[in-house]
């Protein structure tokens, strides 16, 4: 029993434009008119998930998926934070964004710790580990993030080396023991 785990990032929001930590805000009108031209070779599919975010439940229709919401998929909770730019952020309150950068244990902002959305991401990647076919989640960076780490069993500090952009993708797949990075070959 093999299991295939596509994990999409939604398309850019006016959040991603402009550097600031997301809300529940949709998909720009230009990612939504990307995604259609867009090609991901993703064969058949056998199941669909995706965060219960606007973004990423948009992103799912604009690529013709039919997904199931998870809220173990959600975006991290970023409090207070929410809305305001890394920049703002930076000259309001650069001590407590720095410790929330070196201390995935850490919420300053009064929401989800990292650590906390890297358990979740792994114990819904623990609980899907056995699922056979081709699984596709719509998801975002931070989610993503956790999941490579997960497959990786890579230390907390390394959830800042992992770059998602809008519309990335990631390969996993499992033998029912454990999941692996897969890095398809390029058709052309």
């Amino acid at each position: 029993m093999k299991t295939r785990l596509s994990w999409i990032c939604h398309g850019a929001t006016q959040a991603n434009r402009n550097g600031c930590f997301p809300d529940d805000e949709p998909l720009e009108a230009k990612a939504a008119q990307q995604a259609q031209s867009l090609s991901f070779g993703l064969g058949a599919i056998d199941r669909v998930w995706a965060s219960p975010a606007l973004r990423a439940r948009q992103t799912a229709t604009v690529l013709g998926l039919d997904a199931i919401p998870d809220v173990a998929l959600r975006e991290c909770d970023y409090g207070d934070w929410r809305g305001q730019s890394l920049a703002e952020l930076h000259e309001k309150d650069a001590d407590s964004l720095a410790l929330w950068m070196t201390d995935t244990s850490v919420a300053p902002h009064g929401g989800e710790a990292l650590s906390s959305v890297m358990k979740r991401v792994g114990e819904w990647m623990g609980n899907h580990i056995e699922d056979a076919g081709h699984i596709v989640v719509i998801t975002h960076a931070s989610v993503i993030r956790a999941a490579v780490l997960q497959a990786l069993q890579a230390p907390p500090a390394a959830f800042w080396a992992v770059d998602v952009e809008p519309f990335g993708i990631v390969e996993m797949t499992s033998d029912g023991r454990r999941w692996q990075l897969r890095f398809p070959k390029m058709t052309i």
